[in-house]
């Protein structure tokens, strides 16, 4: 039978207590010279005197993050890292050891990455894309190059149409592999691609198609994923979009059904199904005119 090392008695309270690597809200507990206690049910975390807030006292209650400091404290932030406990992002390699690599996450103190952890080596100066989690022995953040063991489309937690989360996490021979919502993969469409994307990119986008693992050449459930919001929310946007750069551009602009996607996704930043679909409804509402020389305003 395999034998685990039992996890630390201060790791199984601080998780009890308070969430390590995320944001919490903490009560001042103390001010002191150099900083302020926050309660944390204990003996307190320190909030160096750097970041904390003007104004605040005892008894004020602070959104706060939590991490370990060089000294391995546990300490107070209001600064906000790029990407928190459970996230996926991708970071800068700013120095490297034999054991691991140090990557620039926007605290004081670099996140750690070890030797383990890495999947070829990392470089210094080197853009990589990684998932930030908790070492069960010592309690400390860290970060991962493998991310795909936490990924998983088994247990979804999505519906078609939902809103999400996406970061590109490599390119396929279809399209773009992307990650949803940090816990499921999917795929973005090279046909629903209409600007320049790069592995690491976060935007939001919603849940086109679910194809279940039955139904799927894979044997895997498969999710397609589209850049944006769905349909009439998502006009309804490009719609306010393009009436307000009417309004700045004296009510005309040299743009209609005849022009090529590629200047309509460069000066409006939608597809040109999405530019024709909100233009002819713009028209219809008789908001705008179409033209051989673009669309404008009406002046009703």
């Amino acid at each position: 039978m395999t034998r685990h090392r039992p996890i630390p008695a201060h790791f199984l309270y601080l998780c009890a207590m308070i969430r390590v690597g995320e944001y919490n809200t903490l009560k001042v507990k103390k001010e002191l010279e150099f900083g302020l206690i926050l309660d944390d049910g204990k003996e307190g975390i320190l909030l160096p005197k750097r970041f904390v807030p003007r104004g605040a006292r005892i008894g004020d209650e602070l959104k706060v993050f939590l991490y370990h400091d060089g000294e391995d404290r546990l300490i107070a932030t209001t600064q906000q890292p790029k990407a928190i406990l459970g996230e996926i992002a991708k970071l800068r390699v700013v120095s490297t050891t034999p054991h691991g690599a140090f990557l620039d996450w926007g605290l004081m103190k670099d996140l750690f990455v070890p030797k383990s952890k890495q999947l070829s080596g990392m470089r210094l100066g080197g853009d990589y894309l990684v998932r930030i989690y908790l070492d069960e022995q010592t309690g400390r953040l860290a970060a991962t190059e493998k991310i795909e063991p936490s990924l998983s489309n088994d247990n979804l937690t999505l519906k078609e149409k939902d809103p999400v989360d996406l970061t590109v996490f490599r390119r396929t021979d279809i399209g773009y592999l992307v990650i949803i919502n940090n816990r499921h993969t999917g795929v973005l469409h090279f046909n629903e691609i209409f600007r320049d994307i790069a592995v690491g990119d976060k935007f939001q986008g919603f849940i086109k198609n679910i194809t279940p693992a039955e139904k799927s050449p894979s044997g895997e459930t498969q999710i397609d994923v589209v850049a944006g919001k769905p349909g009439y929310e998502r006009t309804e946007d490009a719609a306010a979009k393009i009436l307000r750069l009417l309004r700045e551009n004296k009510g005309h602009l040299p743009y209609h059904d005849k022009s090529d996607p590629e200047s309509i996704y460069s000066f409006f930043g939608m597809s040109k199904k999405t530019f024709k679909m909100t233009t002819g409804r713009l028209y219809k509402e008789k908001k705008i005119l179409i033209t051989d020389a673009g669309i404008q305003l009406t002046k009703g």
